[in-house]
């Protein structure tokens, strides 16, 4: 053995070996203690070690694993290797075209693919609009290699949803779940087509990262109330499940972030829900309508229009033949409150219409020149645009 400092060579002193000596005996018999504790069959091999009765300390079960057991209803419903072999066969490939223009090329057709979800049996898939806006044709490629049309029966883009419909019958189906009791930390399998066909039904696992999520998508759409997890989701993820430990579909993948690793993004299953139930009875959705142009009150807003209130929504404009017409709103007008729910900015305004009905008689709190007035207003339907 030798060292080196600064290229000259020199011999080691007796010291040197007896310490070396000295360490590798302590290095051996430390090794050999954490093979007896770890690997006791290795070095007892007919029967437990010394001083360790049978039957005494923790005893794991067979079916003890890495993996928690998922649980539904109390019972034991599998791991994570069930709920692929469960959903799986569920998710679906959507393959769609859709037709581009370019000044020299001229007409030309742009394929996609992504992932979706049969959530019933009538052949009604769950995805994304992003993956299936625009398309002239989409093609669904079943768990067993089928290839069928699919019929798109509506998209809502604020949420970046979608259904579609295929004329088959005795189809797998993933079971729905409820998002709204998820929790931080809980186990979360995504199931998709993470870089197109050819890596069907692949499944990654993770957690639940966190809630309420708001981001901002590459078309400008802000998507709210989004579940944050770090199960790897790629582009050909988006309208694939996220399942969480009971096996049922609590979320519909969508997006990842571009700037790190391991956070993606998916639509709460209870979000979706009553989309796609107006999406198969209309086509499309039904959106309560107020019709007024307005703005979130601001302090230098209020000092600038003299206004007798520094919060709500002020009435920049009215929509002519409109509810808020009809019912006799004015330019200049302070929205406060709605259904006596107090409303102080504009987002407050829109959360409160997306709760309501069309046809239903709210009640809106309206400051008007130093006057509290409540003035009824029956909601439309907001125009198509």
């Amino acid at each position: 053995m030798s060292t080196y400092y600064g290229g000259e060579q020199r011999r080691p002193s007796l010291l040197v070996y007896v310490a070396v000596a000295l360490i590798s005996a302590m290095v051996g018999g430390s090794l050999v203690f954490y093979g007896v504790a770890s690997r006791p069959e290795l070095f007892f091999p007919q029967g437990t070690p010394p001083g360790e009765e049978e039957g005494e300390g923790e005893q794991l079960s067979p079916e003890a694993s890495i993996v928690p057991p998922v649980t539904k209803g109390g019972d034991s419903y599998g791991t994570i290797i069930e709920i692929a072999e469960t959903i799986g066969p569920a998710v679906v490939g959507v393959s769609t075209r859709r037709q581009a223009y370019d000044w020299f090329w001229g007409a030309y057709e742009i394929p996609g693919v992504g992932s979706g979800v049969i959530f019933d049996p009538e052949g009604y898939i769950l995805t994304n609009d992003h993956v299936v806006h625009g398309a002239r044709t989409i093609t669904v490629t079943l768990y067993d290699g089928r290839q069928v049309q699919g019929e798109l029966v509506g998209t809502d883009p604020s949420t970046d949803l979608a259904v579609v419909k295929i004329n088959e019958t005795n189809l797998p189906v993933a079971p729905l779940g409820d998002s709204d009791n998820l929790r931080v930390g809980e186990l979360a399998v995504a199931i998709g087509n993470p870089l197109g066909l050819e890596l069907q039904r692949t499944v990654t696992a993770g957690i639940i990262s966190a809630l309420n999520r708001t981001i901002q998508t590459e078309d400008g759409n802000v998507l709210e109330g989004l579940i944050q997890t770090d199960a790897s989701i790629n582009p050909g993820n988006s309208g694939g499940p996220l399942v969480n430990g009971s096996g049922q579909v609590i979320g519909i993948n969508t997006a990842k972030a571009t700037q790190a690793e391991g956070i993606g993004f998916a639509i709460p299953i209870n979000v979706a829900k009553p989309i796609v139930e107006e999406l198969i009875a209309h086509g499309r959705i039904i959106t309560p309508w107020l019709g007024i142009i307005g703005g979130t009150v601001t302090r230098e807003i209020a000092t600038y229009y003299n206004l007798p209130v520094e919060k709500g929504v002020l009435v920049a404009e009215v929509i002519p033949d409109s509810p808020a017409a009809e019912a006799g709103l004015r330019q200049g007008d302070v929205i406060t409150a709605f259904n006596l729910i107090t409303i102080e900015t504009i987002d407050d305004l829109t959360g409160a219409l997306e709760k309501a009905k069309v046809g239903e008689r709210v009640q809106l709190t309206v400051v008007r020149q130093g006057n509290r007035l409540t003035i009824p207003v029956i909601l439309g339907e907001r125009p198509q645009e």
